[in-house]
């Protein structure tokens, strides 16, 4: 038989394991309430046998936290227009502004002679060598980039020349292939006589292609292969750019036509020495598309005649369709590499095929 005092601790024993579902039960309550600063501390139920314990004071309020913001020492911008911040209520929408020659980063490689353009070339081009850049005998035709940079050419001129040969490359400073093939055409003019007066002029962006990592653009972010004054060009080029490729900064096509000393040298020279045809190298769709008013070339090399429409600004555009002077424009497969050698002399004797066919280049 238990004596009294055991009796006593097995029963406050069974009522402590009654009160233990209850409390877990409770406990997410408690811990909601105790995690909120303002509600008070609930009094503490006594054991039986015991008295009960006063209620916790209520914690103090806690202080509010230090404003550790720092002041600008210059006026806020956020309330500005730019290109995050949209423009306060009636506020007319800032124009786009494009930098000043004088504002832009000054070149950090110079091609002043036809040496240092050589120089560049071997670096930086796919399959260019010394010896083929020094016997492309290139000279400084006076055009100049918007940074300064001279553009260069060889002419090849038959005694009995009979059409007049514009050949372009690197209007797009990433397309490096590009140039390269000209300066291997220049080879092929010299060895592959016809009656044609050619004009090569390799490299006609070459603040983009001179940069650390080459562009298409040229120095002042305008593509300008889209800077040529076709028709309703105001209207038709934003458009297209807005619409078509959502604003690419690639393929911005300027404030206005002409806008870029580049593409204004092109136009000049068109105007002034009248080629019979233009030959524009690009990469790196590898396609051969044409404009302009006779039949095209079904292929050069391994590149197979497939027109892929016109742009608003293009050379192809401006050149084939509004001034009616036949514009071959090669995209070769690659912007990185060039053709092999017998690839590019078998393009070269297919264009001089089609030229005795379709132009009388004979």
């Amino acid at each position: 038989m238990r004596s009294p005092r055991q009796a006593a601790r097995a029963a406050i024993a069974a009522l402590m394991l009654a009160a233990v579902p209850a409390l877990g039960a409770a406990a997410p309550q408690a811990a909601a309430t105790a995690s909120s600063p303002n509600s008070p501390t609930p009094p503490v139920k006594a054991a039986p046998g015991k008295p009960a314990q006063p209620a916790a004071k209520p914690p103090a309020p806690a202080k509010p936290p230090v404003n550790m913001t720092v002041k600008p020492s210059v006026p806020s911008l956020v309330n500005k227009p730019s290109v995050v911040n949209k423009p306060a209520a009636n506020t007319a929408p800032a124009k786009s502004v494009l930098p000043t020659p004088a504002a832009l980063a000054k070149p950090t490689v110079s091609i002043a002679t036809s040496q240092a353009f050589c120089e560049q070339s071997v670096r930086r081009l796919p399959s260019v060598s010394t010896a083929l850049c020094k016997n492309a005998q290139l000279t400084d035709n006076g055009g100049r980039s918007l940074q300064g940079q001279p553009f260069y050419q060889r002419d090849v001129i038959s005694p009995h020349a009979q059409l007049k040969v514009l050949v372009i490359g690197g209007i797009h400073g990433d397309e490096l292939s590009s140039t390269s093939l000209v300066l291997h055409w220049i080879q092929h003019a010299t060895q592959t006589p016809a009656n044609v007066h050619w004009r090569f002029v390799p490299l006609v962006n070459p603040d983009g292609m001179l940069r650390d990592v080459p562009r298409r653009t040229n120095a002042r972010g305008v593509d300008l292969n889209r800077n040529f004054p076709t028709p309703n060009w105001d209207k038709e080029a934003p458009h297209y750019w807005k619409d078509r490729t959502r604003n690419d900064p690639r393929r911005y096509p300027g404030p206005k036509p002409l806008s870029e000393p580049e593409s204004k040298w092109v136009h000049d020279e068109m105007e002034r020495w009248k080629p019979d045809l233009i030959v524009s190298v690009h990469a790196p769709y590898g396609v051969l598309d044409f404009d302009g008013p006779t039949s095209p070339p079904q292929r050069l090399g391994r590149l197979y005649l497939d027109q892929v429409g016109i742009f608003p600004g293009s050379l192809g555009n401006f050149g084939g369709v509004h001034k009616r002077v036949p514009v071959v424009t090669i995209e070769l497969p690659s912007a990185i590499r060039t053709p092999q050698d017998a690839e590019m002399r078998q393009m070269w004797l297919d264009l001089l095929r089609w030229m005795g066919e379709r132009l009388g280049a004979n």
